[in-house]
Order: C-alpha cells, then sequence, then structure tokens
C-alpha cells in the first residue's frame, strides 16, 4: 500500500499569492509613488503646453515668444526670413482678432481669454513647480501618519499636495491679472512677451536681487529640509493636512516666485525658458549648496543690465 501524498491549502495558496500586487509595491514604497504621481501630473502640464506651442506654430513667427523660441521656427515658414518678411508674414497668417489655443486676440481680455490664460499659468505650475516639490511631499510620505496605516497614507499625501498647489493656483491668478493689465498697457505684447526692454531688464535685475536676501534664503532652507517642519506639526485631520500643504506652498513661492516672475522678462509662452526655470528651481531645492542660488542671481543681475543698456532708455543715459 503505497503512502498518500497530502497537500496544504494554505501552501498552495501561499504560492499563488507570492506575486507583489504593484499596487502593494507601490504602497511599500511610498517615494516611489509619490515621484510617479508627480511625474503623471507633471507631465499633463506639458502636454498642454505642448499642444498651445503646437497650435501657434504654423502661423506665427515663434521667436516673438521669447530667447531661444526661434529655433521651432525650422518647422514653419518664418526660418531664414528677415525680421521684416516674417512680420508681414505673420500679419497674413494671423490677422488682428484671430486667436489660437490658449492666446488671446487683443490687447483687451475677454472673460474667456483670461480664463484661458488663468489655466495656461496653472499648468505652468504643474509644469514647473511640482517636480521640484516632488522631494518635500515624498518625505511626508515616508513620515508615520497619525491618521492611520499604510493603508491610508495616500489621502494625507494627496491633500498636502493639493494645499500646495492652491498656492501656485492662487500665485497664477494674480499672474494672469499683472499680465492682463500689462497687455491692456501695452506694456507686453499680444505675444505674450515685453513689450519694452525696460520692462525685462528692470524684471530681471529685481529677480537676481531677491535671490540674496534673506527670506529668499530662509524659504530655501525650509523647502531643502521639510522634515523638522514635519515633525513639529503632525496633523491628525485632513483639514490640518491642508493647512500643512499651503504653509509648504506659501515657503515655496517665498523662494521661488521672483524665478517664476521672470517669466514676464523671457516670455510667458516661452517653454525653453519654462524648462529652464523649473530645472533651477528643482537645483535650488535639492542640491544644498548655497552658491548656486547667488549664481542665480549674479546672472539674471547681468543679463537684465546688459539688456537695459540695450534699451532705448540705456543708449540715451550711455551716451550722455
Amino acid at each position: 500500500m503505497q503512502p498518500t501524498m497530502t497537500v496544504h491549502p494554505e501552501k498552495t495558496a501561499g504560492t499563488k499569492t507570492d506575486a507583489v500586487h504593484p499596487v502593494r509595491s507601490l504602497a511599500r514604497n511610498p517615494r516611489l509613488a509619490v515621484f510617479l504621481a508627480v511625474g503623471c501630473a507633471a507631465a499633463a502640464g506639458w502636454i498642454y503646453l505642448a499642444a498651445m506651442v503646437a497650435d501657434m506654430l504654423p502661423a506665427m513667427d515663434m521667436s516673438e515668444l521669447g530667447p531661444g523660441m526661434a529655433l521651432f521656427n525650422s518647422f514653419n515658414l518664418f526660418a531664414g526670413l528677415s525680421p521684416e518678411a516674417r512680420a508681414a508674414l505673420a500679419i497674413i497668417c494671423l490677422p488682428e482678432g484671430t486667436t489660437t489655443f490658449g492666446m488671446p486676440a487683443s490687447d483687451i481680455w475677454s472673460v474667456s481669454d483670461a480664463a484661458l490664460v488663468f489655466i495656461m499659468w496653472v499648468m505652468m505650475a504643474l509644469a514647473m513647480m511640482l517636480p521640484s516639490a516632488a522631494p518635500m511631499i515624498a518625505s511626508y510620505a515616508e513620515l508615520p501618519q497619525p491618521m492611520g496605516g499604510s493603508a491610508r497614507r495616500v489621502g494625507p499625501v494627496v491633500v498636502l499636495a493639493l494645499g500646495y498647489l492652491s498656492i501656485w493656483i492662487g500665485y497664477g491668478a494674480l499672474a494672469t491679472l499683472a499680465q492682463g493689465l500689462l497687455t491692456a498697457a501695452r506694456m507686453m505684447s499680444p505675444m505674450m512677451s515685453p513689450a519694452t526692454m525696460v520692462l525685462a531688464g528692470t524684471t530681471l535685475i529685481a529677480a537676481g536681487i531677491y535671490q540674496f536676501t534673506p527670506a529668499k534664503l530662509a524659504c530655501l532652507l525650509r523647502c531643502q529640509r521639510p522634515i523638522p517642519f514635519f515633525m513639529e506639526r503632525r496633523p491628525v485631520s485632513y483639514v490640518e493636512v491642508y493647512r500643512l500643504g499651503i504653509v509648504q506652498g506659501l515657503l515655496c513661492l517665498g523662494c521661488c516666485w521672483a524665478l517664476m516672475t521672470v517669466m514676464f522678462a523671457v516670455g510667458i509662452m516661452n517653454v525653453v525658458w519654462i524648462a529652464v526655470l523649473g530645472f533651477l528651481m528643482a537645483l535650488e531645492k535639492t542640491v544644498h549648496r548655497l552658491w548656486i542660488p547667488r549664481a542665480i542671481g549674479v546672472f539674471l543681475i547681468l543679463w537684465g543690465v546688459f539688456v537695459l543698456a540695450l534699451s532705448d532708455a540705456g543708449q540715451t543715459l550711455l551716451t550722455g
């Protein structure tokens, strides 16, 4: 009589569940989950901005959007033409009163124009500011949550990010108002670039000077080292988590508002400088070296002085 083999159900069930579910794997690695989520949100912002540029591309001289944007003219009819020919072609392709996706049709905005510009600023916040906040959000996600275990970790992290973004959405509303007023005053062109070199130069110099202020350095330090701040404040409700996100957003605003305002000097829809400034803000927050914000400040000041020297007012002062 041969012995029979006993099969234990619990063992066979265990072999089927040995593979970790992807969602559980992300729950065990909150930093990876945060960076993936932030990457998706930032990608959504970049896709929107790319769609705006793609809509402008066939009908516009892209060099009017700001420094660096002329390279996109290689994809339309404006490459290699003189400034006069580009201006004439732009009038033919995009006459006064017509609009493109996200760009107002005239100096005086309608409510829908202002709404489109506001959405553009929100997408810029997703593309520029949210990636620089990813280490801060990931640091919070890795801390023990008083509101529950790992199963309830997602909710507080999302609420914290929403509180952070609320500040930059508010900044977007103020930037939309400022852009509308400057456009109505003809200090910014309908192409969303500065109409005067004085505006561009003074904006760059002011942003560069702010890089050396105690407010900048204090806010930057808090952005670089958020964990002690989180340990002091252990929220036990979603309202408190949202407030914590707002505080972190205010600290980030104090750190980066001047660099964001540089967009008024280089062109609001200048995707080249959106990428450059986003990289610089992320670099400041992740590499703890004091010379980085100071080097950025020196560069902006020198660039602003150079732009002012090229302006009519600067030429008048230089020639006596």
